[in-house]
Order: structure tokens, then sequence, then C-alpha cells
């Protein structure tokens, strides 16, 4: 069942006290370049780096006393991973995190630092739920999926609630879309509380099966993407693309020179460090495949981790 805006309402308030209220900042240089008046919603600032917490938070603090008590567990080898882990160590409950054992070094630190109960499996979707399902069957834990669920979804639109509370009369608001769980909650939220808003999605076009499906009306799985944006390469969930389907207006893809062009300009002239995934979204603006001039634009920056000796313009 899909969340509604009272759902994400709801979120705001149940999270407000362990998410970051992130800041909406401007940038003249950009308003400039992209020839319209660009707010940009810093969730590279919320905790692990990205939007991620909100969705796995409120999934977290969703759970009743009793649930609670046989914790959560997830697979993923990113910022989800984090995101769980974190929440449910401050609700004082564990988190069992399945990750392939491929996953780099760093993802696998970082879970761990946040208190994760890490099970390593064979890098396979198969091998990955399966493990999980073991998992699950022995400690009675809660699944909380990356974005195909409802408490995720919501607490992830709770960013366009504090973006339209901040900037009250955007005319549109782009978010990348990888699964859908981000550009799902920021939909329902900007729709519910400005029907006439318009939304728009940002994807890779080396990665660009959200695409693709709105065209075709169903879901078309992501196969081998090859993009720096390496948070956006899952695919639509059931729950996600009916309501992207609903109230996307269109899906703006972005070449991959326009994601590292975007990602620079924001590092060097807005002085906020983002990760390409979160790029992608300032790369709709970059490109201008779509005629936004002259109009408010939010635009929500999904996350802020990048491996700083892997920059992309410097390979």
């Amino acid at each position: 069942m899909s969340p509604t805006l009272q759902d994400i309402q709801h979120a705001a308030q149940r999270i407000q006290s362990y998410a970051h209220r992130t800041p909406v900042l401007t940038n003249q240089s950009l308003d400039q370049r992209v020839d319209a008046r660009v707010y940009l919603k810093c969730e590279n600032l919320q905790k692990v780096g990205a939007f991620k917490f909100r969705g796995a938070c409120n999934a977290v603090y969703s759970l009743s006393d009793e649930e609670s008590k046989h914790g959560v567990c997830t697979h993923s080898s990113g910022n989800h991973a984090q995101a769980l882990a974190l929440a449910a160590r401050m609700r004082g409950i564990p988190a069992y995190i399945v990750m392939p054992d491929n996953a780099p070094q760093v993802k696998k630190d970082a879970v761990a630092g946040y208190g994760g109960r890490i099970t390593f499996c064979e890098p396979t979707l198969e091998a990955r739920e399966s493990t999980m399902e073991r998992i699950r069957l022995d400690t009675g834990a809660t699944v909380v999926h990356p974005y195909d669920d409802e408490r995720v979804i919501a607490g992830q639109g709770t960013a366009a609630l504090e973006l339209l509370d901040s900037i009250p009369d955007l005319d549109a608001i782009i978010a990348p879309v990888g699964g859908g769980g981000l550009l799902s909650g920021t939909s329902i939220a900007a729709k519910g509380l400005k029907p006439n808003i318009r939304i728009i999605a940002a994807e890779p076009e080396m990665a660009d099966d959200a695409y693709r499906s709105m065209k075709e009306g169903r879901i078309i799985p992501s196969v081998n993407p090859k993009t720096i944006a390496d948070g956006l390469l899952t695919s639509l969930g059931t729950l996600t693309f009916p309501i992207i389907q609903q109230n996307v207006e269109q899906i703006v893809t972005v070449s991959e020179r326009g994601i590292i062009e975007a990602m620079k300009f924001v590092w060097e002239r807005a002085k906020i460090i983002i990760e390409p995934s979160a790029a992608v979204a300032v790369g709709v603006l970059w490109e201008r495949k779509i005629d936004l001039s002259g109009l408010k634009v939010g635009v929500i920056l999904s996350g802020g981790n990048v491996a700083l000796n892997k920059l992309p313009w410097q390979s």
C-alpha cells in the first residue's frame, strides 16, 4: 500500500529527534549557468552522508516494542546498510546486515562501525536474499527493504516536506531515481502539498531502466549498468513504480560527462561535496534536456559519500 502525505508528516514527527534537518543552499554561479533559481536540499549533510537515514530511521522507530526486540535485517552493500545499522544502534536493537563478500572494505568498515552485525555471502542477489531469509527465520528480525517499503518511502519523503517548508513557492523538484524510494516519497509529499508542482526524475543515460520502464509502462530491470553514479544501479520496485507513474512528469537522462561536470561545478563553486548520484539531479539542469528556464527549482542532493582518492575528473 502506498504511503500518503499524512504518513510522511507522521514520519517527520517520528524522526525529528534523530535525523538532521538539512540546509537548503543556493549558489548564484549555478543559477546563472543553468538559467534557473536553484535550491539545493543538502542530504549529503544527513547522518551517514545520505538521505537513506530518513527511511531507515522511520522504519526502525515505527516498530512496536515487541517487534523491535528481535531487531531488523536487510541485504545491502551501500548507504542503506549504514543507515539501518545506525538507526538500530540509536534505538538499542540489533541490525543484521547481509553484505556481498566483494563489497568495498570502506563500506564493510562503515557498517561495522555503526554496530551492524554483518554476514557475508556470495555477490549474487539469490545469495543475498536467501542469507537474509535464513537470518530472519533464526532471529525473528523485521526485514527493512532499501526502497520497496512504505515506511522507508515515507521517511524519504520528509526531505521534500522540509524543502517546501523552507521554499514553499517552488515550481519543480528534481530527485534522482534508482530503486525509486526517494523519488516516490518526494512525489507524494510534494504533490500532497502542491498538486501542480512538477516532479522531475534524474537518471544516468548509462543506467536508464526507469526511463525505459516509464516509456513501456512496465518495470524493465536494470541489467549490467555502467555509470559512475553507483547509487542509482538498482531497478524500480513493485511499490515505487506505480507511485512514480502517477506523480512524476518526466524522467530525464544525463550523460556521464554531464554528471561529472555538474559534480565538479558544485564542488568548485558551491563548495558542497556531492557524490555522482546526487550530481545526476543537477545534471538535468546542466544539460538542459528539459526547459526549466526562469523557474524556482528544488534539487535534492541525495548524498555525499564519495571516495576522495577516486574523483571522476582525475581519471
